[in-house]
């Protein structure tokens, strides 16, 4: 390979002025039209969004424009952030990285790490930086962490923008002051809410940027081809139709008529994770286990323990059959002398599990994530109502134990509401974004499946018998906060 510098620099200005041209010859690729647009845009436009279905390519478009910026610029400053750190690394971060591996002359002339991509001659003043904030800070904590942006040639990345507070947008534009010679804002997102750096470039900013709708939506002539015809055509199917609030924003790239929100953040989760009651604490609280069966050969089992404020290290097995995971957890149940079991029965998965507890004279308790919830007028199914149970039980205090599986699982899980009723997104879509099977968290909640009293621990009477019901005393006004409070109160 010859000097890069000297192979870049023949090149720099036609480059430049048409970056979809950078694209095919450095990296190979051919960018779909909605790609193109971006690119070809980007010269002549300081501000562009992308408004996006799933699986249209926006992360790409964003690192390949991050990297024509650094390579075609002088001196350039550009900030790149998401909506979480951990989104950042697993996205566009790992994204720009991807590219840099593909064309020896970024790897000859750049450096990357966690943290920045640096180029190897001006490291200090020739930099893209990787900025995370908090997101339950206010405004101001938000403008001090993305703050400091400043060249004469300047740009912000924003990935993943749909569910962005509003703070965001007002500090990365700080970069068009001071004069600058040029300066971008590229952000990208799904349309997920009705408020945000990308609701405002779609609907009261637009005079100020360009936006770019990217739909798959099969029957339009524009859809994206990066998403097939029969898999948008499913996806309709199973999500409830056009007007489902989950097809508007994964199919149709379109803002639904109800936002999408986090049921919890990462500061959080982390927080939980953290906490740790002692024995006399918890005191008499129920000892509830949460059983996940592995629906398919990459998922895992999880068994997951919790005794009120307080749960336990995870029991999780791949690749065993019903009597082994019966086993795990009939000694479990045996040695920690839990009060119930709940076993996720969606799908028929853990029947085998199911069948082979009751043979070994246990009752454990079968669990429909679609089945009615008992607050059946605000949560629109089992799953929604158990999955916000452990959310609220957390932000009271719950102590969780180490696992960057569930706070992804948690924090990137959505919500919705369908008619008057909370709704989460499907399971599917959850999977799809982590990479994984939520198992951890599906195990976690299911602990919240059912209100649970603790029965006798004396020796004369066996913990668990014909007579002994967990749901006594328990009456169809259930709900977490008594529940919590009747088990452990943390302030008597």
């Amino acid at each position: 390979m010859g000097d890069p510098n000297l192979e870049a620099g023949s090149n720099l200005k036609r480059w430049r002025e048409h970056p979809a041209a950078y694209v095919e010859e450095r990296f190979k690729v051919k960018p779909d039209p909605a790609q193109a647009e971006a690119l070809e845009a980007f010269p002549n436009n300081p501000r562009i969004a992308l408004q996006a279905c799933t699986g249209a390519g926006k992360t790409s478009t964003l690192a390949w424009l991050g990297w024509n910026f650094m390579l075609t610029r002088p001196y350039p400053i550009v900030g790149a952030t998401s909506i979480s750190g951990d989104n950042l690394k697993a996205n566009l971060w790992t994204e720009l990285a991807r590219w840099r591996n593909v064309d020896p002359m970024l790897n000859e002339l750049f450096d990357q790490t966690t943290k920045s991509i640096t180029n190897r001659q001006s490291p200090e003043t020739w930099k893209m930086e990787a900025r995370t904030w908090d997101r339950s800070a206010d405004a101001a904590n938000i403008g001090n962490s993305l703050r400091g942006i400043h060249a004469q040639y300047v740009m912000w990345l924003l990935d993943e923008t749909g569910g962005y507070p509003d703070a965001i947008l007002p500090t990365c534009e700080a970069i068009f002051s001071g004069s600058p010679k040029e300066a971008h804002i590229v952000q990208a997102g799904n349309p997920i809410r009705r408020a945000g750096p990308l609701w405002k470039a779609a609907s009261s900013g637009r005079k100020s940027w360009y936006v770019i709708e990217i739909t798959a939506d099969p029957d339009a002539p524009n859809r994206t081809p990066r998403v097939s015809v029969e898999h948008a055509r499913q996806q309709i199917a199973d999500w409830g139709g056009r007007e489902s609030p989950f097809v508007m924003v994964n199919v149709l790239g379109k803002f639904p008529l109800a936002d999408f929100n986090a049921l919890i953040s990462t500061e959080e989760c982390e927080a939980a994770m953290k906490r740790y009651y002692r024995p006399d604490e918890i005191g008499d609280a129920a000892r509830v286990m949460g059983i996940d069966v592995a629906a398919e050969g990459d998922d895992a089992s999880v068994i997951f323990c919790r005794q009120g404020l307080q749960s336990f290290p995870m029991i999780k097995k791949r690749n065993i059959n019903s009597t082994q995971g019966a086993g795990l957890v009939a000694r479990k149940w045996e040695d920690w002398g839990a009060d119930a079991a709940f076993i996720d029965m969606t799908g028929g998965f853990g029947a085998g599990w199911f069948d082979k507890l009751v043979e070994l004279h246990k009752a454990p308790i079968g669990v429909q994530f679609a089945g009615e919830a008992h607050e059946s007028s605000r949560y629109f199914n089992k799953r929604t109502e158990m999955y916000f149970d452990a959310c609220e039980w957390i932000k009271r205090g719950g102590a969780l134990p180490p696992s960057p599986e569930i706070t992804a699982a948690l924090t990137q899980t959505l919500y919705t509401f369908k008619g008057d009723r909370l709704l989460l997104e499907p399971k599917k879509l959850v999977k799809q974004k982590l990479g994984y099977s939520p198992d951890e968290a599906d195990a976690l909640v299911l602990t919240f499946a059912e209100p649970v009293v603790r029965a006798s621990r004396t020796l004369v009477k066996p913990r668990h018998t014909a007579n002994y019901d967990p749901f006594r005393e328990a009456n169809a006004g259930f709900n977490l906060k008594s529940a919590v409070d009747s088990s452990y109160d943390p302030f008597k």
